[in-house]
């Protein structure tokens, strides 16, 4: 069996004074598609956000590797250009550079080689096709004017072109229309198909999981995981709701 692409033991994390997890314990192996479902305030964007390096989140204990590696001594970059990616529920605007320059210059820097521009713009177009999306829509400002499920557009086609090897999708159904929804779903599909990448999807509705293959389901009620699963527990969720978890032993 494969190790696993990544491992988080006893993870505690704070902000400011407040710790938010208390002990999380996940791992993930390549390949793999792995859901972190809660309650609103359960700290499955904590998780998230502090995988990732955000420096409103302090590691106060535990360990993480990636790739073999202590993911918690990378800064931000490093951890970006070692195959983490994370899309978030709130895209910030990057007024002046388009979608498309945008992409240019993250690949550039997680590649070290420069890219033809013409076959940039191919992969771009053929992407944009993939996700059933206007080609005109990669020459936009980032998220400048965006509607709410533009940007989420806009951070799978990120996703899709980026190619990470473990891609932490927060939220990203929040808010979303029926159409949207399918449009997201439709990248994430695509980027299962990469049988050696990882998902970790961080949600409260079970909506958009409905079309993709979910190999592991994690509880997280007040900043613990108290319930581990298969997709059947998605279903229990839906029926039950999270209050029946509180209190379990994962």
């Amino acid at each position: 069996m494969a190790a696993d692409m990544l491992t988080v033991k006893d993870l505690r994390v704070s902000v400011e004074d407040s710790e938010i997890l208390h002990g999380v314990d996940i791992s993930i192996g390549p390949g793999e598609t792995h859901v972190l479902m809660g309650p609103n305030g359960a700290g499955k964007s904590t998780l998230g956000n502090a995988l990732m390096g955000n420096p409103q989140y302090t590691v106060t204990g535990g360990e993480v590797r990636f790739h073999g590696e202590d993911l918690l001594e990378k800064s931000v970059n490093e951890r970006a250009a070692s195959g983490l990616f994370m899309s978030f529920q709130n895209p910030i605007e990057i007024p002046g550079i388009s979608l498309e320059n945008f992409m240019r210059s993250a690949i550039e820097q997680r590649s070290g080689t420069k890219l033809r521009l013409w076959d940039f713009r191919k992969q771009v177009r053929a992407t944009l096709d993939t996700l059933q999306m206007e080609h005109s829509y990669a020459e936009r400002d980032l998220n400048v004017g965006f509607s709410g499920g533009e940007k989420k557009k806009a951070e799978i086609l990120q996703l899709l072109l980026l190619k990470p090897s473990l891609a932490i999708l927060d939220e990203t159904d929040s808010g979303l229309d029926v159409d949207a929804v399918k449009t997201v779903s439709r990248g994430i599909k695509e980027f299962q198909k990469d049988q050696e990448a990882s998902l970790l999807v961080i949600t409260h509705n079970a909506a958009i999981l409905d079309a993709l293959h979910v190999d592991k389901v994690h509880v997280l009620v007040n900043g613990r995981i108290v319930k581990e699963g298969g997709a059947e527990l998605i279903k229990e969720i839906e029926e039950n709701g999270f209050s029946a978890f509180e209190g379990a032993i994962a």
